[in-house]
């Protein structure tokens, strides 16, 4: 996020044209020292800003909350079923998406608490509501992600040892937790798996040893498959599940 900031800032500061608009009245970019030392910025230049990191958004959505775990293991729970195109591509986004908004509500809620409404209040600074806000996501992604993918990408950056989970910087822990979320689905996956291969080894022998070596295991298994899921109530379980997963840590 300050990559950005100070990529629009740079742009801005060495190109004077590109501080003044058409007419002298409108000003793109101010600055204000505070009396701590601070640096506040003008509002046009906070808004380009914040127009900039919208864009950001649906990548900060698959890597920053449960989103990635929950539509991993849908896409493996259809691919057990033997079921290709149903449910949807469209119903299994849908699924995940307001899966991870029931998840993050608490993390949204406290980002919203401590560094959005502050700052439209008046209370802080930019960068200090931005710093606030992200601190949820910071404690919420640091509780999920493994130590092992931790300690990995703070070798490859050079973070010889980090005192605190608090000194992690996002360009580790977001890498990091993106790659313990996949390991994590695909255990997941493998597990709900299990039950549906038993299911296929069964009606594949059964035909075998009837002579029926034609006629498709998976269009005979596929009945018994979706019986079994619904039986245990298996949406329920598996939705339920995952939204413990994160709500447990």
């Amino acid at each position: 996020m300050r990559l950005v900031f100070c990529v629009i800032l740079l742009l801005t500061v060495t190109t004077p044209e590109l501080a003044n608009a058409a007419s002298s009245d409108v000003t793109l970019l101010t600055s204000q020292s505070g009396a701590e030392g601070e640096t506040t910025y003008s509002v046009s230049l906070q808004i380009l800003f914040l127009m900039t990191m919208l864009t950001m958004l649906p990548a900060a959505l698959m890597s920053m909350t449960s989103f990635t775990r929950i539509v991993v293991v849908l896409a493996i729970l259809r691919q057990a079923l033997g079921m290709m195109q149903t449910p949807s591509n469209q119903i299994i986004i849908g699924l995940a998406l307001f899966t991870t908004f029931f998840i993050m509500s608490p993390v949204f809620e406290l980002s919203y608490r401590n560094g959005i409404e502050p700052y439209m209040e008046e209370q802080l600074g930019f960068e200090d509501a931005l710093s606030a806000a992200g601190d949820p996501f910071h404690n919420f992604m640091s509780a999920q992600a493994r130590d092992t993918d931790l300690a990995l990408f703070s070798e490859m950056a050079g973070y010889e040892e980090l005192n605190s989970v608090s000194e992690i910087p996002f360009r580790i822990l977001i890498p990091a937790y993106i790659t313990s979320e996949l390991k994590t689905a695909f255990q997941i996956g493998f597990l709900i798996f299990i039950p549906f291969l038993v299911i296929d080894l069964v009606v594949a022998s059964i035909l075998m040893s009837m002579g029926m070596m034609m006629l498709s295991p998976m269009l005979v298994s596929l009945p018994f498959k979706i019986m079994l899921f619904v039986m245990v109530d298996g949406w329920t379980l598996v939705m339920g599940s995952l939204a413990a997963s994160f709500l447990a840590a």
